[in-house]
Formats: structure tokens, sequence, C-alpha cells
């Protein structure tokens, strides 16, 4: 009978608290700055690719969610400062356990987590993203790669300028979704 007695006191005692009940989707709750949500794989500020494909990210993710296929760069076609870019980016959100390691890896800062943290999908198959829904938006002033670079002639001065230029590194810890909408806010 105390069983019962016990059983009915923690129903009473939840009674007459207040409900913490989140409106979610209509008012998602606000995330931490530091959250680890969705990879962003970051731009310098002319517009090209911070990503050398080093594969660091992908030797150490302990999960083994990250596939990187790294290629030359030439004078012709040139897509981030160093010898090499990422011809191929993947990461397999199916596999991903958001534990950091990759973004410590990298040696130039390319990849950063934002908040954004919806990515469910219907199919498994739509949770490996591409290069491409990684890569931060171009912003104003950027130029879509491949191009020369603009911000020195060599790669050592993109990376000297990096901490006061940081690029779309700056708001990483900020949705896409989010940085899309602050952006035309401002522009109203």
């Amino acid at each position: 009978m105390s069983g019962f007695a016990k059983g009915f006191g923690v129903t009473f005692a939840h009674m007459f608290k207040p409900k913490v009940t989140v409106e979610y989707p209509e008012k998602p709750s606000k995330l931490e700055p530091r959250y680890h949500g969705r990879h962003v794989l970051n731009r310098h500020p002319d517009g090209l690719e911070k990503c050398i494909g080093c594969e660091l990210c992908a030797w150490a993710c302990p999960a083994d969610a990250i596939f990187v296929e790294g290629a030359e760069n030439t004078e012709a076609e040139r897509f981030s400062p160093g010898e090499r870019y990422a011809k191929t980016y993947q990461i397999n959100y199916a596999r991903c356990i958001f534990c950091g390691l990759c973004i410590e890896a990298c040696p130039t800062r390319s990849l950063t987590m934002s908040n954004e943290y919806e990515l469910a999908r219907d199919d498994r198959r739509d949770l490996i993203f591409t290069k491409e829904e990684l890569l931060a938006p171009l912003i104003e002033g950027m130029e879509q790669p491949p191009h020369p670079m603009r911000l020195g002639d060599s790669e050592k001065a993109y990376y000297e300028s990096g901490p006061v230029n940081p690029g779309a590194s700056e708001g990483a810890e900020f949705s896409l979704t989010e940085m899309l909408a602050q952006k035309q806010g401002g522009q109203s």
C-alpha cells in the first residue's frame, strides 16, 4: 500500500508545478553560441575556400562520417589559396556524433559548426551533405571560385590576414537560415 501512496504522491507533487512546454516548431528555443550543430565550410573574404583538402578532419573523425578527396589547384582554376583544395567533401549525418574533433583537427579553421540542429530527413541518403551544401554562402564582396588570389600573391598573405579579416568564419555560430534572415533584415 505504501508504494501506491508514493506513486500518487509523485503525481500530486507534479500537478501543481509550472508547465515547461516548448512550442516547437513555432517558437524554437534559443541555443547557446557554442552549440555543436551542422558543419560549415568557411571562405576567405574574396570567396576562395579555406579548405585545402588535407583530409585531417576525416582522419580525426571517430565515427568515420567525413569523406574528403583533395585535388591540385592550378593558376587557371584556383579554389583555395594553397596548393590543394577539396574536390569532394561529404559529411554523413547519419554517422556524425557532433563531437567537434574534426573542428580541432582543421589547420586552416575551414570547418566550423553552426547552431543549425534541424537535420532530420525522410531518407538516409539525404543525410549525406555535399560540399555545395556545407559551403558558407557568398556574401557581399566575395566572388565564386575558381578565380585568382585577390588578398595577396601567396597563401601566406591569406593566413596572416586571417585574424583581422576572418571571412565567412565570423558568424558561423549562427545557422544558415539565421544568417540569411539577419542579412535580409539589415538590407530592409
